[in-house]
């Protein structure tokens, strides 16, 4: 499966900057619908488009290996 780290990239973010950042903020960046963004933070393993990957890396100056990461499903 496929995990997202968004939400600790939001969090490292807040602390760098030392302020609160939103799925809103981040979507009028980025271009992502909000909806999307909140798919993304909240349902393990959900399906994006490598362009929304490449906008959410180049918002948080990030490689891709920072945004997402391969868990094996132990249930296999």
């Amino acid at each position: 499966m496929i995990r997202f780290r968004l939400k600790e990239l939001i969090a490292e973010k807040e602390f760098q900057e030392g302020r609160r950042v939103t799925v809103h903020e981040i979507s009028e960046a980025t271009g992502i619908a909000r909806t999307t963004l909140s798919r993304i933070l909240n349902q393990p393993g959900w399906s994006t488009r490598t362009e929304y990957l490449d906008r959410l890396c180049a918002y948080f100056d990030c490689r891709i290996e920072e945004l997402v990461e391969y868990v094996p499903d132990t249930n296999k």
